[in-house]
C-alpha cells in the first residue's frame, strides 16, 4: 500500500486509461476521486474500486 493516506483525483476516470489509472491508484491504497462527465460509467468504476477493498467517490464534472 504505497499510497495509503493519499488521495488521487483522476479526471476522465469513467472509461479507458482514466478508469485503469483510478483502479490502479485504488489498489495501491489511495482514496480515489473518480471525476468524469459520464455518471453511469463513473459510478461503475467507483463500485469496482470499492468492491476490491478501496475507497472511491464519483464526482460528475467537466474540465474542458
Amino acid at each position: 500500500m504505497r499510497l495509503e493516506n493519499k488521495v488521487a483525483i483522476i479526471t476522465g476516470a469513467a472509461r479507458g486509461m482514466g478508469a485503469e489509472e483510478a483502479r490502479l491508484f485504488g489498489r495501491e491504497g489511495a482514496g480515489v476521486v473518480v471525476a468524469d462527465m459520464n455518471e453511469e460509467d463513473g459510478k461503475k468504476v467507483e463500485s469496482q474500486i470499492a468492491e476490491a477493498g478501496g475507497r472511491a467517490l464519483f464526482v460528475q464534472n467537466d474540465v474542458t
